[in-house]
C-alpha cells in the first residue's frame, strides 16, 4: 500500500527512503490575484503533503486592514505596514520603539495568539491525511525589527541597553508560551522563522547571533522534540555561517535560499537536516528556461537527498512564471528518487 502524504514527509524527514519527495508549494496572495487558473491547475496535478492548520484565535483589539493590499495596515502587536504592492506584504515605515527604556511599556503582547480553538485544531488534523503543521509562527528577531527599524536594532545589539535585553526575555518568554500551547494539539509539527540573511552575509556577526538567538531556538527545539513534534524554519538570504549550529542544535527542516548559498556549499549538512525548498526565486523561476529548472532540481536531489532530506518545496510568488513553478514539480515528481538510488 502507498503512503499516506504524513507518512511521505516523515520518512523524508527521517531519511527513511520514501517512494517519492513530498511536495509543498506556497501561494502568496499575489500568485492567487494574478495566476488564479494556473495556481489551481498546479495544485490540482501536484497535491501538496503538508497543511498548516489554523488555531481560529479570538481576533486582535490592534489588527486593521489588509497586509497583502496597498495601503496601510496593522498587525496583532500594532506595526504599522505601508504596502505599495497588492499581493505582497509591505514594511513598517514608523517603529513604535524609538526609545527602549520609555517606550517598551507601550507593547501589547498578543495574548489571544495562546487562545487557540484546540477542538478546531484537533478535527482538521483528523480529517486530512498530509503532514501538518501549526498556525503560529514565532519570529523573535524580525518582531525586534518590526517594533524598533532594522538599522536601529542593528545598533541596538552592538551595545544593548538593559531595557532591550529584559524585553527580549519577555518576548522569548512569549513566544515559548505559544509554542507550547500548539505543542498540546494533535499538529505533527511546530514552526518559527526570522529572515537572517542579505544576498551575500549574515545580517548581523554569527557571534551575536549565537550570544542572543542560538539560544532562542534551542529552546524552541526542546519544546517540539519534548511533545514529540518536528520544528520546521524558514529563514531567507545568505545563513550559511549558522547551518551548522541550525543542525546542531536540532532544527528538523529549514527553508532557506540554497541557491544564494550554492547548493554544493550546503553538501556536509546532507543527511543531518532536511532542505525544505527551495528552488531559486530570484532568477529561476521568473526568468529561467524549463532546461534550467530541470537543472536545478536534478542538482539539489543530486547533492542534498540522503535517502530523504529534501521536500520539493517551491514559492509560487511575485514574479514567478506558472510554467516553471509547474516544471519544479514534474521534476521532481520523476528525477528526484531515482537520482537519489544510483
Amino acid at each position: 500500500m502507498s503512503a499516506t502524504p504524513r507518512e511521505l514527509v516523515l520518512q523524508a524527514l527521517e531519511f527513511r527512503n520514501p517512494e517519492r519527495v513530498p511536495r509543498d508549494m506556497w501561494t502568496l496572495p499575489v500568485a492567487h490575484n494574478e495566476h488564479p487558473d494556473e495556481v489551481k491547475a498546479i495544485g490540482d496535478a501536484h497535491p501538496g503533503d503538508i497543511d498548516a492548520i489554523p488555531g481560529h484565535e479570538p481576533p486582535s483589539p490592534l489588527a486593521e486592514g489588509d497586509p497583502h493590499e496597498e495601503g496601510i495596515s496593522r498587525d496583532a502587536w500594532g506595526c504599522e505596514f505601508l504596502n505599495i504592492q497588492r499581493g505582497v506584504h509591505g514594511e513598517v515605515k514608523q517603529p513604535m520603539v524609538l526609545d527602549w527604556e520609555t517606550d517598551v511599556a507601550n507593547i501589547r503582547f498578543p495574548h489571544e495568539w495562546m487562545q487557540i480553538d484546540t477542538d478546531a485544531v484537533a478535527r482538521a488534523c483528523d480529517a486530512t491525511d498530509r503532514f501538518t503543521r501549526a498556525g503560529c509562527c514565532p519570529r523573535p528577531f524580525e518582531r525586534l525589527q518590526f517594533l524598533r527599524g532594522s538599522s536601529p536594532l542593528f545598533m541596538d545589539l552592538a551595545d544593548p541597553p538593559a531595557a532591550l535585553l529584559e524585553f527580549m526575555r519577555a518576548l522569548h518568554a512569549f513566544n515559548c508560551d505559544v509554542l507550547e500551547t500548539w505543542a498540546e494539539t494533535p499538529v505533527d509539527a511546530l514552526t518559527f522563522m526570522d529572515d537572517w540573511g542579505s544576498q551575500g552575509a549574515l545580517l548581523i556577526s554569527p557571534a551575536m547571533w549565537r550570544e542572543y538567538f542560538r539560544p532562542m531556538y534551542a529552546d524552541f527545539v526542546q519544546i517540539a522534540h519534548g511533545a514529540g513534534k518536528k520544528l520546521f524554519m524558514h529563514s531567507d538570504g545568505y545563513i550559511a555561517e549558522i547551518y551548522p549550529d541550525l543542525v546542531e542544535i536540532g532544527i528538523d527542516a529549514l527553508n532557506s535560499q540554497i541557491f544564494c548559498m550554492g547548493v554544493e556549499q550546503l553538501e556536509p549538512y546532507a543527511g543531518k537536516i532536511t532542505f525544505w525548498g527551495e528552488i531559486d526565486r530570484q532568477h529561476l523561476l521568473p526568468n529561467g528556461t524549463l532546461e534550467e529548472i530541470d537543472a536545478a532540481v536534478d542538482s539539489v536531489a543530486q547533492n542534498l537527498w540522503r535517502d530523504g532530506g529534501c521536500i520539493a518545496q517551491c514559492e509560487f510568488g511575485a514574479g514567478a512564471n506558472p510554467e516553471n513553478v509547474r516544471r519544479v514539480f514534474e521534476r521532481w515528481d520523476s528525477v528526484a528518487v531515482t537520482t537519489a538510488a544510483e
